[in-house]
């Protein structure tokens, strides 16, 4: 598909409206258009059969369903699977599909590389390239559910359950285009997840959170990795703007938040730097009053990381604590780590691939 064609994926409702009232048609086309795409899940205008033959012409001429270029597939000894995903820009980002027992679970990325800079995450060594349209964010999903053979969007036996905006970047850093893929995700005539098989994960975008409980309404998780400021501006840089006090009220007034819809306190457990029993119950003093539950996630080592993961009894003693204080706080098994798959683990070439096209030959290296 050139560049004259238009992509329907990551459209509005409101926009493929327009679109269909610009070429003449009746409103009711929106839906039927909308149900192939996202329910069917139509990769050619063909395959929409109610659509007239000359309708369906009309579309494949000048418009397309296009979804990203998968550029590498790795398959987990545990199931899981990580897509590297490319964009009609040359860019990539990549998407993990985690199988488990009651569900699967699709984390996707909202930015190529991202700007954080959280010393314990591979993905923050790549320098943010650029935000991720809601198309591509879209893309992702409708890729995945391509190479699971996992349409339509209402088999009662879909593997894909449940997104998390968990992969490369900042979701609230890209609010617009993530709120109008975390729409499309939802709306009952296609996709038709529900709010709470959607979760957000941000790393303390105070400002922005609460239009996210308003705007967008998902579960909602905070990269958190520290109890007290000090820390946390080392490991999460974005505290030195956004201090503690500021994101826990902001996690207080998150529109949603109750008991039976906690928000979850994702937190990596770094050897001898935030895994004390000091630091356990400091945590649980600083989330006091917030309907909360903890993810401990064991630290997934890459290449050059500065840090070991806590030995498995610190964290059990760790967990306890939580416990004991009122608070759900597991230990994630960790999942895709033998692929790079696993939390904190995935990072692209995006930059050095753009640095090479603009670089000249220089023969064999």
């Amino acid at each position: 598909m050139d560049g004259a064609h238009q992509n329907l994926i990551g459209l509005s409702r409101g926009e493929l409206g327009s679109l269909v009232q610009s070429m003449g048609e009746k409103p009711f086309r929106v839906r039927q258009l909308w149900h192939w795409i996202y329910d069917r899940g139509a990769a050619d205008f063909q395959a929409m059969t109610p659509l007239g033959k000359p309708l369906r012409a009309r579309l494949a001429a000048d418009f397309g369903l296009v979804r990203p270029r998968v550029a590498r597939e790795d398959a987990s000894a545990d199931g899981t699977i990580k897509w590297l995903f490319r964009f009609a820009d040359g860019n990539e980002a990549e998407t993990v599909f985690i199988p488990e027992v009651d569900r699967g679970t699709l984390c996707v990325s909202s930015q190529v590389g991202c700007t954080l800079s959280c010393t314990f995450c591979h993905t923050g060594t790549q320098r943010l390239v650029r935000n991720l349209a809601a198309a591509e964010i879209v893309g992702q999903f409708m890729a995945a559910r391509d190479a699971l053979a996992d349409w339509p969007s209402t088999r009662p036996d879909r593997r894909i359950t449940n997104v998390v905006m968990m992969g490369m970047g900042e979701p609230l850093f890209n609010f617009d285009n993530v709120a109008m893929a975390l729409a499309i995700f939802m709306d009952p005539d296609g996709i038709a997840l529900s709010k709470r098989r959607i979760t957000l994960s941000t790393a303390g975008v105070v400002p922005m959170i609460r239009r996210c409980g308003d705007e967008i309404g998902v579960k909602l998780a905070v990269s958190l990795h520290a109890p007290d400021d000090a820390l946390r501006d080392r490991l999460v840089p974005i505290n030195r703007k956004y201090p503690l006090a500021e994101l826990m009220a902001a996690c207080r007034a998150y529109p949603g938040a109750h008991n039976a819809r906690r928000i979850t306190f994702e937190y990596v457990m770094l050897d001898g730097v935030n895994d004390s029993p000091a630091h356990a119950r400091a945590l649980a003093r600083l989330v006091a009053g917030i309907p909360a539950k903890f993810n401990l996630i064991p630290f997934n080592p890459w290449p050059g990381a500065p840090y070991r993961c806590s030995p498995a009894p610190v964290i059990e003693r760790f967990s306890a604590i939580l416990n004991d204080a009122g608070y759900t706080a597991p230990a994630r098994a960790p999942r895709g780590d033998d692929i790079m798959a696993a939390c904190g683990q995935l990072r692209t070439e995006s930059l050095h691939a753009r640095a090479s096209l603009r670089a000249p030959a220089t023969g064999d290296r």
